[in-house]
Parts: C-alpha cells; structure tokens; sequence
C-alpha cells in the first residue's frame, strides 16, 4: 500500500510540472534576472554607473533636483528614487522634448548622464516576470493571476517532492552527481541534488508568491492594503488674484527635512511631487528594519503648508500590510544589498533548470518502453481476444 502511495506522489509531483513546465521556467528565468535587473544595467550601460573617482559625498537629492531644473528649466518633476551606491538616481519628469523623461544623475557630481524617453530594462524585466506584459484592466491583470497561481505548483512540487524523495537529507552529507550513467541518470541526480539544496527558496518563492495571489484578489475585488491619504480640502488651497503673489509650494527641500525630522533615521527611497494642487509631497524611505522594503516608513506632507498629513511605519501596520511590505525584499532578495541578490540569483537559476530538469525526468519516464513480459502478456491478450 505504501508503494502505491508512493507512486501516486510521484505521479502528482511530475503532474504538477509537466503541464505548465514551459510557463513555469519562463517565470523562474525572468524572475532570476529581475533580481539582477540593476545591476545587469548597470554592466552593459555606462551611464547608469555612478561613477565616483574622487570619493565625493553624495549631494541630497533636492539639488539634484535644482540642477536637474537648471538643465531643462521648463522640467516638471513627478518622481525620483534612491538606489544602491554604485547606481545612478533616476528622475522622472515631463518637459515639451521629454513627454516621459528619466533622467540618470550621478549622485555624486551632478551630471545628468542619460535621458531615458521610453521603458527601461528594469521596468521590462519586472513587468515581463510580475504580469507576463498581460494588459491591467479594472484593478487587475490575467497575467498576474497566472503568475502568482504558480506559487501553489511551487509549493505542491516542495511537498510532494519531499514525500518521494526518501531520505532526501543525504543530499547534504553525500551529493551525488554522476555524469558517466546516461543522461537520465544524471537529470535525476542534478534534480534531486538541486531541489534539495533549494527546500528553503521554494518554501520563501511559494509563500511570498501566495502573498501576491492574494493581492491580486484584494484589487480585483476593489480592496486596498492602504487607504489613500484625503486629499486636501478646497479650503486648505492658499488662492490669489494678484498675478504677483501667486501662491508657491513649500520647497522640496523642507518636505524632506519634515519628514525626516518626524522619522528618525529615515532614508528616503522614492519621493513623489504633488499630482495636482490637493495631493501631497510623497517621500517614502526605510528605517532600517531587515525584512522591510524600502517604502515602509511613509510621510505624507501638506504642499502648502509644509505640514504633515500623515505618518505610516511598522509600527502601524496590521497583519496583512505587514505581509506586502515583507514579500518584495524576500521574493527578490533585496534583504542584504547585492549580496543577497546574488544568493538569489543563484537558486533563482537552479530552480529554473530544476523545473528543466523535472521535465525531462518524467518525459522520459512517460516515453519509457514497457517490459518484454508485459509485451509477452500484451500480445497473448490481443490473440486471445
């Protein structure tokens, strides 16, 4: 009975790839370079490099807005995010030349380096691995869904792979790799030695692909992690007739301090200016907890009055707001800085030539000739029949 068992788990773990294993390798690949999207720009474009040969501090990124203006004055700043040391800071604007520009500034010396007018490979490769570069439509993506929907093949493939495969634990003390049997024999041995080392990346690449499923479903039904900031009442919009006195927006410059003043240790990541005269400056940061993102310590600030509007940190998030702002650094392995990504680009690899591997595993299983006996016992049925 056990044996039956046995080979009713297999048959489920082999199931679970063989259907879908071209989508699901197309997913770890992408995935994989996603995590090293920045970095794969930064070795093939000299101009997202920040290069920094006289060990310069670098300058705060409200002046390299200013000097991003003094270039293009007729810029209209939307956005700017702050990146690894080694990266330039991108800033997205809009000018007449530049209907959707980004701007590649060295943080360092102040050059604008680049002007990006479309998409970028960054932007490309997290499109193409989070949503297969399916149109959104009403909140949600069929893209996305198929895309989180393999965290449960992830998952199903971890359990019943671990129920096969007896004494798997061996592959710790004792790997085996022989490369001298066939090729079936060695597909086994890489499979089994692969899976085995990555029992805890499919476990986080399952969980944290459950999470953005369940994302999914929260924008398809109209629900959101985070209520939006109120916009500013009509009120609070300073208003002029005289032409001369028109009213101005507290610099950037004092958004940034504010919200660091109110969020000690605060090291803003991405900053938004006002959509439109109600919204608010917009800086987001991190404070230096290891398993949040970048964006967790969030400031929203009164363009008019420099006042803030609202605070979110850790500390406020309930259950469910926790999750979303933990996923992304454990899907993408940005926990640790380079290092870490580069621990996740390895099994992100191995994980795509173990789906590979588990194809042909079980292909040739399927394609296998029976035995001469049942042959034998073949042929008497049909002569009998």
């Amino acid at each position: 009975m056990a044996i039956k068992n046995r080979r009713l788990w297999f048959q489920v773990h082999g199931w679970l790839s063989l259907p879908i294993w071209i989508l699901f390798s197309f997913i770890c690949l992408t995935g994989t370079i996603a995590v090293l999207s920045h970095e794969i720009t930064w070795l093939t474009n000299p101009n997202a490099r920040a290069e920094n040969p006289q060990q310069l501090e670098a300058k705060p990124v409200y002046e390299l807005v200013e000097m991003l203006k003094e270039d293009i004055p007729d810029a209209k700043i939307q956005r700017l995010m702050v990146l690894e040391p080694y990266l330039i800071t991108p800033i997205q604007f809009s000018s007449k030349d530049y209907p959707v520009g980004l701007a590649y500034v060295n943080q360092y010396t102040g050059e604008i380096q680049e002007i990006n007018n479309g998409i970028t490979f960054v932007t490309f490769m997290r499109s193409l691995h989070g949503w297969l570069l399916f149109p959104w439509q009403e909140g949600f993506s069929w893209g996305y869904y198929l895309v989180s929907i393999m965290s449960f093949v992830t998952l199903g493939a971890l359990i019943t792979g671990l129920v096969v495969y007896k004494k798997f634990w061996k592959s710790f003390t004792q790997p085996r790799l022989r490369r001298k049997k066939g090729a079936r024999t060695f597909f086994g041995d890489y499979h089994r030695l692969s899976g085995t080392w990555s029992i805890w990346f499919l476990l986080v690449m399952g969980i944290t692909g459950l999470s953005y499923f369940i994302q999914a479903i929260g924008w398809h039904n109209g629900a959101s992690v985070w209520d939006d900031p109120q916009p500013l009442s009509i009120q609070e919009v300073p208003l002029s007739n005289d032409s001369q006195n028109i009213p101005q927006y507290v610099t950037f410059e004092q958004a940034i301090k504010t919200a660091q003043g109110a969020i000690p240790g605060l090291k803003p990541s991405y900053m938004a200016m006002p959509e439109h005269h109600r919204g608010h400056y917009v800086i987001q940061g991190s404070g230096g907890e290891f398993f949040f993102d970048q964006y967790s310590h969030q400031a929203y600030i009164n363009p008019w009055t420099g006042r803030i509007e609202e605070l979110r940190s850790p500390e406020m998030m309930n259950g469910l707001q926790t999750m979303v702002h933990i996923t992304d650094p454990l899907h993408y392995g940005t926990l640790g800085g380079i290092w870490t990504k580069m621990i996740w680009f390895l099994f992100g690899f191995l994980l795509t030539t173990m789906s590979i591997s588990g194809f042909i595993i079980y292909s040739k299983r399927l394609a296998k000739p029976p035995k001469k006996g049942k042959n034998r016992l073949g042929n008497q049925e049909q002569h009998n029949g």
